[in-house]
């Protein structure tokens, strides 16, 4: 008889978190559209719990083209009004214009970085921190790296990039792995 899988703690409650933890949580991500998809997704997420998202993220996705910065870019007022109106999204309006600000401010970074990935896997010397957390209470919530990447992502004009956003951002995009150390998939 085969012993259950242990996950982190976080990870239990649903079939959707159980996937996106086993399969994408904590793998350095490298990809310039999936990073930036991941700081929307991330910020979308403020003020909700992670598996609101995974369930509205089909949705999410077809609504906000993917989260195409070229795309997202060029969103104008009637775009924000076709989006309030859906119901699959979230739909708060200030994190759906935040979408569009900071698809504007990811080519900025882009321009002088190269990258997003080069200007944020920068922060963490271009290799992931490995935490050893035994439980879930140890986890931060923030750290002074996810504070001074928020601090500079504001001053470039993102929005709903604070410290708390950005930790669990970098936690997602695997530039720090906090699988807890009993978690059968800590070793991505």
């Amino acid at each position: 008889m085969m012993g259950k899988i242990r996950r982190c703690d976080w990870a239990n409650k649903s079939k959707l978190e159980q996937e996106y933890h086993d399969k994408e949580w904590g793998i350095p991500v490298h990809d310039d559209k999936k990073l930036f998809k991941m700081l929307i997704l991330e910020g979308m997420q403020a003020g909700l719990s992670w598996s609101i998202i995974l369930v509205k993220m089909p949705a999410l996705c077809a609504a906000f083209d993917d989260f195409d910065p070229e795309i997202l870019a060029a969103y104008d007022e009637k775009k924000v009004g076709e989006l309030l109106q859906n119901e699959g999204i979230i739909r708060n309006r200030r994190k759906v214009e935040a979408a569009i600000s900071n698809a504007k401010a990811y080519f900025r970074i882009r321009d002088e970085f190269g990258s997003l990935d080069n200007y944020l896997w920068s922060y963490v010397d271009h290799r992931p921190i490995v935490n050893s957390w035994t439980r879930m209470e140890d986890v931060p919530s923030s750290t002074a790296v996810s504070d001074a990447l928020s601090r500079d992502l504001k001053k470039r004009g993102f929005k709903f990039a604070g410290t708390t956003i950005i930790y669990a951002f970098m936690q997602s995009v695997g530039m720090v792995n906090d699988h807890l150390t009993y978690c059968a998939f800590r070793s991505h």
